[in-house]
């Protein structure tokens, strides 16, 4: 057990999120209230809430439009103020769960599940259709078990990053977590379900999942692989089980409601080194995808890097008119002067080696003498030293902890508009030389930066794109919406869709991936949910 407990201040929208939202845009007022879903009456909106308090208590109900305002925070553009709950509901166990589940069926009230709700650049806690109660799981919050031999857990979903890690320090566990951005306010569990990525060689982080236990949406509960079988001992050590392998079906899905989830955890190494190779040009971005790939696919290279853009480090730490005028372009030359000032390429490529002394000084040559001929400047922590940047990834590639790009939210002003854009390529600069020219050419033309990423994976790419606007500008806004959506449509033109995408964007991308998939998750979702209380909507997938 954890020994870690949240209060319902909290989930207010106090702390952080409340300093966040200070003075941004929330996508709700008590003027604009929101809708009930298709079909639904008061009476029965009225009736699942009541029922809800009589499982949870009245505390732990929020049904009038103020108190709703917490869950329906977005940074993402939502010029029609269209993502909005209208009630939240905060269980702290899995039987609280199910009950809630049994009412939902009863009076037709879809659930939107969200485990913290801190997917800053895709929506938040917000639905992706109306009429939906928040079902709100923060404060199952239990650290279930930890296998210090196995390196493996067991966790529900309100647990933290940043509590996983404290667990693990507090007990002297030699296990590191794998993180995303905003790690120490996000949940593994939620990220996982997402798919997400991070900066370890664990970082494909649904691959180092094993094993879940799932409320159904008719209240049952299921656990996956070997946990349905009655003493097993396996059920966080073996992934597949015996038939259809079933837990994919419960990642970016509105099938099951995930109440607990197994992962594994990397063992410390003896050492770790952490590198930044540093480009000069924005043109280099083909030759930096061919020299890093095969030392990914080798494995020479084990963690996903991040090659991030000047544009985008700046962001970070900066703001815009710290580098070009209020309405001016950000021109090449303002960017490269800025990046230089501060320690940067245009390109800025982020890895670490692990191993023993032996094994990373034998790898070491190697890898430099690749990405040295690919133009770039290898450098380490001794040379990088108090470098913000450096500091940044050198954290998290260890499974530290920051919210430095919490920062991406300023730059463009007091507004925090920020939506991800994260299409998939194969790991080929050509590819990557052309993603960059048609996302440059598309944010400019809408009047916005290109500020980007690419995540460099065994064989893929996933070009991260932060469109970041001023929400608090309705014309910027509506002109962010726009730009995303082309993005979306012309990317998937070219057979480069996104992985991972916001409420405001899940129906666009769905299509990108064609009829026969929508099809079959439709079919899915009918067999499985026949009164569609489970996230309607979610990845595009309605009842």
């Amino acid at each position: 057990m954890s020994g870690f407990s949240i209060d319902r201040r909290s989930l207010l929208g106090t702390g952080l999120g409340a300093s966040l939202a200070a003075g941004l845009g929330t996508g709700a007022s008590a003027a604009n209230p929101a809708p009930l879903a298709p079909g639904r009456t008061k009476a029965d909106f009225a009736g699942a809430m009541k029922a809800f308090r009589g499982v949870v208590g009245a505390e732990w109900v929020f049904g009038d439009e103020e108190a709703v305002v917490p869950w329906s925070k977005t940074y993402i553009p939502d010029p029609a103020h269209q993502y909005k709950p209208v009630g939240a509901v905060c269980p702290q166990s899995v039987e609280e769960v199910q009950e809630i589940v049994r009412i939902a069926n009863t009076y037709k009230q879809p659930l939107w599940t969200v485990s913290t709700g801190k997917n800053m650049g895709y929506g938040m806690t917000a639905p992706a259709t109306p009429g939906q109660v928040v079902l709100d799981l923060k404060r199952m919050n239990r650290i279930l078990e930890v296998d210090a031999d196995l390196g493996t857990c067991l966790l529900e979903p309100g647990v933290t990053y940043q509590q996983l890690k404290d667990y693990l320090e507090e007990h002297k566990i030699p296990l590191w977590i794998d993180v995303p951005t905003v790690g120490p306010i996000a949940s593994p569990v939620g990220n996982t379900l997402d798919r997400g990525v991070g900066y370890t060689p664990y970082g494909e982080h649904f691959m180092f999942q094993c094993g879940m236990e799932v409320c159904l949406p008719d209240g049952r509960l299921m656990r996956t692989g070997m946990g349905s079988i009655k003493g097993s001992t396996a059920w966080q050590a073996f992934k597949w089980g015996y038939g259809p392998y079933l837990d994919g079906l419960f990642t970016q899905s509105n099938f099951g409601i995930v109440t607990k989830m197994g992962l594994w955890l990397m063992p410390k190494p003896p050492v770790y080194k952490p590198f930044m190779v540093r480009h000069a040009n924005m043109e280099d971005v083909p030759k930096i995808i061919e020299a890093m790939r095969p030392l990914r696919v080798s494995n020479l290279v084990a963690n996903c890097n991040l090659m991030m853009s000047a544009s985008y480090q700046l962001a970070m730490f900066k703001r815009r008119n710290e580098i070009v005028p209020d309405g001016a372009p950000l021109d090449e030359a303002s960017l490269k002067k800025a990046a230089s000032a501060n320690g940067l390429g245009m390109w800025n490529t982020y890895f670490a080696l692990y191993g023993t002394e032996q094994t990373v000084a034998g790898v070491e040559p190697i890898i430099r003498a690749t990405l040295t001929a690919s133009g770039g400047e290898v450098l380490t922590a001794a040379e990088m030293e108090g470098n913000p940047w450096f500091h940044h990834h050198q954290t998290l590639m260890q499974g530290g902890l920051n919210l430095d790009e919490v920062g991406l939210l300023r730059w463009r002003g007091a507004g925090g508009g920020l939506a991800w854009f994260a299409p998939v390529a194969a790991a080929r600069g050509v590819e990557a030389e052309r993603q960059t020219a048609l996302a440059k050419e598309i944010v400019e033309k809408h009047g916005f930066d290109y500020t980007a990423a690419y995540a460099i994976g065994w064989r893929d790419l996933h070009h991260i794109l932060a469109l970041l606007f001023d929400k608090a500008d309705p014309a910027q806004e509506q002109k962010a919406d726009a730009c995303y959506r082309e993005l979306v449509t012309r990317f998937g033109a070219q057979g480069w869709a996104s992985y991972r995408t916001g409420v405001n964007s899940m129906d666009l991308v769905a299509q990108q991936y064609g009829e026969v998939n929508r099809d079959f998750n439709r079919t899915l979702k009918r067999a499985i949910d026949p009164n569609g209380i489970l996230s309607p909507g979610k990845s595009g997938i309605h009842p």
